[in-house]
């Protein structure tokens, strides 16, 4: 019933009514046809449990499940994996909480921040065109995509103001403990960093993180290195690819919701970006 409330988008009284309306979800939910389906307060005290009990644990291991689900299927997964940010709005009217605040009251979700999400070309006050940078309240979440099979392998949920870089050993640690047999990984330049870059050759990895330009046009005898990772087939390879995970972004934020939070909270921020990974 939580994952029919998921999926249609709709409060736990209203999957009730739903399942007691609809002989196909009666079904679904392997209901008898003379039997109610469970009251909708014993599904919000469920999914409070789970939280209080575990926090995003639960979910993480159901999305660890359906990874395992799928090897043990014959689905087959290539050695390039592409890692990406993606930012979700928080559920919040930014300027009825800001006079919440300002009358004493506290945030309606204390754990957003603002953050980044790139530039945008607007229109001036002297009419001419220039860019401008975007912001947004909310979170924004760690993702890894690999290329062949476009299945999400990793999700680590983050607030807005989270440096990518920061986050993308973790993820790779994360998909070579799921089995994933990692040859390259391709990113962004906001995950161009030295720690990163070495992390990846430890492991035995091939680099595709796209390099800044300082890293190949400074005069310095060291960017050889740089120069020769640029063109390296694997490098070009990797962020040819890397349009995929911006693809799946997009689906997820037409179809399936994920441009705004449906909850307040980190935790229950975590509940979103895990489902619509699994």
């Amino acid at each position: 019933m939580l994952l029919l409330s998921y999926l249609y988008d709709i409060s736990e009284r209203q999957v009730e009514l739903l399942a007691n309306d609809s002989v196909s979800i009666g079904f679904f939910l392997r209901l008898g046809a003379d039997e109610n389906a469970p009251d909708h307060s014993t599904l919000t005290l469920f999914k409070n449990r789970l939280i209080n009990n575990s926090g995003m644990r639960a979910y993480e291991e159901l999305f660890d499940e359906i990874l395992r689900i799928a090897h043990t299927r014959g689905v087959k997964f290539g050695r390039l994996q592409v890692v990406d940010s993606v930012h979700l709005v928080a559920d919040v009217n930014v300027g009825k909480d800001r006079q919440r605040q300002n009358n004493g009251k506290s945030p309606r979700d204390k754990d957003a921040k603002w953050g980044s999400k790139g530039n945008k070309i607007a229109m001036g006050e002297d009419g001419k065109r220039h860019r401008e940078r975007q912001h947004y309240y909310g979170y924004k979440d760690q993702v890894s995509l690999n290329v062949e099979s476009e299945i999400v392998t990793s999700v680590i949920p983050g607030c807005a103001d989270d440096y990518d870089g920061h986050k993308f050993k973790k993820l790779v640690a994360k998909d070579l403990s799921e089995g994933i047999e990692v040859g390259t990984v391709a990113a962004d330049k906001g995950y161009d960093d030295g720690e990163n870059h070495y992390y990846l050759g430890q492991q035995g990895i091939n680099s595709a993180i796209r390099l800044n330009s300082y890293r190949t046009q400074k005069k310095d005898k060291n960017k050889q290195g740089w120069v020769k990772l640029k063109e390296s087939a694997e490098y070009q390879e990797g962020l040819k690819e890397r349009y995929k995970v911006e693809r799946k972004f997009g689906e997820a934020k037409k179809w399936h919701g994920f441009a705004r939070c449906r909850y307040v909270g980190f935790v229950r921020h975590s509940e979103l970006s895990y489902l619509y990974g699994a």
